[in-house]
């Protein structure tokens, strides 16, 4: 295989979070008197780490003070510590694609925009632990996805060249930050990407499930973004 190494996002590509999301925020909301969010609206405000989901649901015709994210920032840790992996479900052909991945000798990695302080909790709370040699999480490094550098700071730690390690996402977030990387970048379509569809012309294949990402890597050659 081409590939020394795979880097998965989490929240659309491994994990559907946005019951717990959407539960966090409705109680965020509801506690510091905002009006609130639909489930549909939440669905498209992820993407960019919890920073930007809770200013987007503030945000009406105006963005919220600087004073007034901080309140609701608190209020949502508070709530998404209780509810995270509550009501989350693992995506058909996860598990079995996480296996294949294993069993192939890869060094296997998550990066994802999600805090430190949620992520491996929600993994453990999942069992999925135990498929990952290194975890980066939104505040890992100084920036988020879609920049380059989580999944640079990734590869860093398998020792393997950008160009070896395979990213796969659910959003056009994770598919820049792996160009940038040097990484080829394959996406899922069931995620969110912000609430538009993925668009297959901008990864370098678009595949249906975790196992099939597996199966069309060991006959990957180029990328289509070179």
């Amino acid at each position: 295989m081409h590939f020394q190494s795979v880097t998965f996002d989490l929240d659309g590509t491994l994990l559907d979070t946005i019951a717990d999301l959407a539960e966090a925020c409705r109680l965020m909301l509801e506690e510091i008197g905002a009006p609130p969010r639909t489930h549909a609206e939440v669905h498209s405000f992820v993407g960019k780490g919890m920073a930007v989901l809770v200013e987007r649901c503030l945000t009406h015709e105006h963005p919220p003070s600087a004073e007034r994210l901080h309140e609701a920032i608190e209020s949502f840790k508070r709530h998404y510590a209780v509810v995270n992996g509550r009501f989350t479900q693992i995506y058909p052909g996860v598990i079995d694609g996480l296996k294949a991945w294993r069993a192939s000798g890869l060094k296997m990695g998550v990066v994802t925009n999600k805090p430190g302080m949620f992520t491996e909790a929600l993994l453990e709370r999942m069992g999925m632990t135990s498929y990952f040699d290194v975890i980066v999480s939104g505040d890992t490094t100084a920036h988020k996805k879609p920049h380059p550098e989580p999944i640079l700071h990734a590869c860093r730690l398998f020792d393997v060249r950008p160009d070896r390690n395979l990213h796969i996402g659910d959003s056009k977030n994770d598919i820049q930050a792996a160009h940038a990387a040097g990484c080829p970048a394959f996406a899922v379509p069931y995620g969110y990407n912000e609430g538009e569809p993925v668009d297959s012309a901008e990864c370098d294949a678009l595949v249906s499930s975790l196992l099939v990402a597996y199966q069309q890597a060991l006959t990957f050659k180029d990328l289509k973004h070179k």
